[in-house]
Formats: C-alpha cells, sequence, structure tokens
C-alpha cells in the first residue's frame, strides 16, 4: 500500500483504540479483541470490483461463478464479469495485472498458487487496490481477508469417517495441487490423523493437481497393483468424482453401499453430482465447501475493505471465525459440513439449492 495510505491507516487504528466500543458495534462481522490483530485497507469504498477464478471446469467452481453476480447485487458490489484463469498461475497474474489496469477499486481472487499469488498482491498493494482472497490463503502479500473454510479439518473428517467405517486395509488420497496450501492442508490432515487414530490403516497417495485426467490415469494404476482397495479419500468431487466412479466402474469395482466389495468414498466440495452419488450409494460422504458463502463474503468483505473498514480475530455474526494465520493474513472460516445420506437432503445445503 502507498505511503499515504498506511499513514490513513494509522490514524484509523488510533481512532479505534480511543472509541474501541463504537468501533465494535460498527464491525459487525467482527468480534471485539485487541487492535494489534485487525488489518485495514482503504479506498473509497465505490467503484468497479475485478473477480478472478481459478478454473471453470469444476462444478463447484461453476457454482461459484454463478453465485458471484447474484451476491455482488445482494452486498451492493459493483461486479465486473468474471475472468477465468483457467489453472494457469502464470495468467493469474496477468489477470489480475489486466484488472488493475482497467482501474478497478477492488479484486477478489481465487488463488491457483499460494506461492505465485504473491506478485499480483504486490501490483494490487503498490496501487492502493485492497484484495480479497477466496477459498485459498496467499502465502505473504496483503489481502484484506481471506474467506475460507478450515481445510485441516476437511483432511480429518474425511479420515475419522473412513476410519470408523474400515477396520483396516488400504486406502487412498486423491489429492490436490501441493503447491496450493489447500492441497497441503487436506493432505497432511488426513495422513496425520489416519497415522496416529488408525494406525491398522495404511494411506496411498494420488498427486493429481486438481486434474480429472491426471486422476483418472494414476488411480487406473493404483488399482492394477492394489485390487484390495477398502477405502478413497477425493480432495475436490468436483474434478475427481466423476473419474473415480467410471474407473471403478470399469474394473468392476463400483459396488454400493451396503454390497459386499462396496469401497467407502469420501469426497470434498459439496456439488449435487455428489449428493445424487451419496443418494445411489456410490459415495459415502462429502465435505460441503459453501461456494454461496464464500461469493457472498467475497463481496461483503471487498466492500468493507473498499470503505477501509478493519477487521478483528473472533467469532462472526454468520457462525464462522476469524482467526490469524501465521503469516499474520486475517482469514474467515467458513463452516462446512460433513454430508452422508442421513443429511444429504437437507435444503440448507447449497448443493441442494442449485437449479
Amino acid at each position: 500500500m502507498a505511503g499515504r495510505n498506511v499513514r490513513n491507516t494509522r490514524i484509523a487504528s488510533r481512532a479505534v483504540r480511543a472509541a474501541a466500543a463504537a468501533a465494535c458495534a460498527t464491525l459487525v462481522l467482527a468480534a471485539c479483541g485487541s487492535t494489534k490483530d485487525s488489518v485495514s485497507s482503504g479506498g473509497g469504498g465505490t467503484g468497479k470490483v475485478g473477480v478472478i477464478l481459478p478454473l471453470l471446469t469444476s462444478p463447484f467452481w461453476q457454482s461459484y461463478n454463478d453465485y458471484v453476480p447474484k451476491m455482488a447485487k445482494s452486498e451492493g458490489v459493483d461486479a465486473l464479469k468474471t475472468v477465468n484463469s483457467n489453472s494457469d498461475p502464470s495468467q493469474q497474474i496477468t489477470d489480475i495485472n489486466n484488472q488493475l489496469n482497467q482501474g478497478v477499486k477492488g479484486l477478489v481472487v481465487a488463488p491457483l498458487d499460494s506461492a505465485a499469488i504473491a506478485a499480483g498482491l504486490d501490483q494490487a498493494e503498490r496501487k492502493g487496490v485492497p484484495v480479497v482472497a477466496v477459498d485459498v490463503a496467499p502465502e505473504k502479500g496483503k489481502v484484506a481477508m481471506v474467506v475460507r473454510a478450515n481445510n485441516v479439518a476437511y483432511g480429518e473428517k474425511a479420515c475419522e469417517y473412513l476410519g470408523k467405517q474400515i477396520p483396516s486395509g488400504k486406502v487412498v488420497q486423491i489429492m490436490g495441487d501441493l503447491a496450493s496450501v489447500n492441497g497441503r492442508d487436506r493432505s497432511e490432515a488426513f495422513r496425520t490423523c489416519v497415522q496416529k487414530n488408525y494406525p491398522k490403516l495404511k494411506v496411498l497417495e494420488i498427486p493429481a493437481k486438481w486434474e480429472s485426467d491426471t486422476a483418472a490415469s494414476k488411480l487406473d494404476t493404483l488399482l492394477n497393483a492394489n485390487p484390495d482397495i477398502k477405502g478413497i479419500y477425493m480432495q475436490a468431487g468436483g474434478v475427481y468424482l466423476a473419474p473415480t466412479l467410471q474407473t471403478l466402474k470399469s474394473k468392476g469395482m463400483l459396488k454400493k453401499a451396503g454390497q459386499a466389495g462396496h469401497i467407502a468414498i469420501v469426497s470434498n466440495d459439496g456439488i449435487p453430482q455428489e449428493f445424487d452419488a451419496i443418494r445411489k450409494g456410490e459415495i459415502d460422504a462429502t465435505v460441503s465447501q459453501p461456494a454461496d458463502a464464500y461469493a457472498k463474503y467475497g463481496m461483503y468483505y471487498i466492500k468493507a475493505a473498499m470503505q477501509g473498514k478493519t477487521f478483528k480475530t473472533g467469532p462472526t455474526d454468520h457462525d464462522s471465525e476469524i482467526v490469524k494465520l501465521p503469516s499474520g493474513i486475517l482469514e474467515d472460516q467458513l463452516p462446512a459440513p460433513l454430508v452422508t445420506k442421513d443429511n444429504v437432503d437437507d435444503p440448507e445445503l447449497w448443493g441442494n439449492t442449485v437449479k
């Protein structure tokens, strides 16, 4: 951020300390906490907002893309048409620069690479344009807020579910891109949980980089060598569901829940296709990643950041908690429930509201 905005931030911080009660009443989404945990971004509160997607080949991101204009309208944000970086981290930096050159006053970005995105964040900071990151937390760089669910919990929930279903044997996790903090968090959490709580399970791993073709090819090879697989954890149903089911079906290994030889499968995303697969007994569970809330609070926080508002750690008024990451960045960790046959028809789940 430019020096003038830094001075404005310091002045704003002194004002917050002088009138803490008033500030806490104003910042309805933040808990009243220490001002040292707050961040702020400058801006007039109005102007065009650029929204950059990581990809559109996944039903999850297609749904998020559909939610963006609706949530922008409901939050009073003037959002431009979304830009798709097409799974290319370098293209994403170019997309950010293009949006900045168009004069946007705010950016909502879903980073592809937690480290590489820093170059784009630096460009935005130099121009005094606040950024909200959605789904993936940058390793460094300035963002007003990360809107994300707890990805460590994703891996732990998958581990706990499979561990209770499978007494012993081999399970495979089809991992995401390990250049993304999401892929790393889910992979390490699942691996650690199994080692600690379910030592009779053996974890086999497929690094698939969020790529469906890679997942299908490597799963086929793994099943040839390990036909006795008992469980599968897919870190992204949006890209891994179809190829996983197709691969299992081609080998005569797709058995419905309750049938002999059924392979227990847990996924992440909460897309309608996963819910249908749960109803059919093809998979057993998924963690519902909130595409609707990602869009809603991405818009909320960028509008607030453009107005120069500050945020603090603590519980929010929408059943989440703002936490401070080791990098110093603040993250609003939205709830992401486990969905099984017992609650798959819950009308409150966003996957049941998509037309």
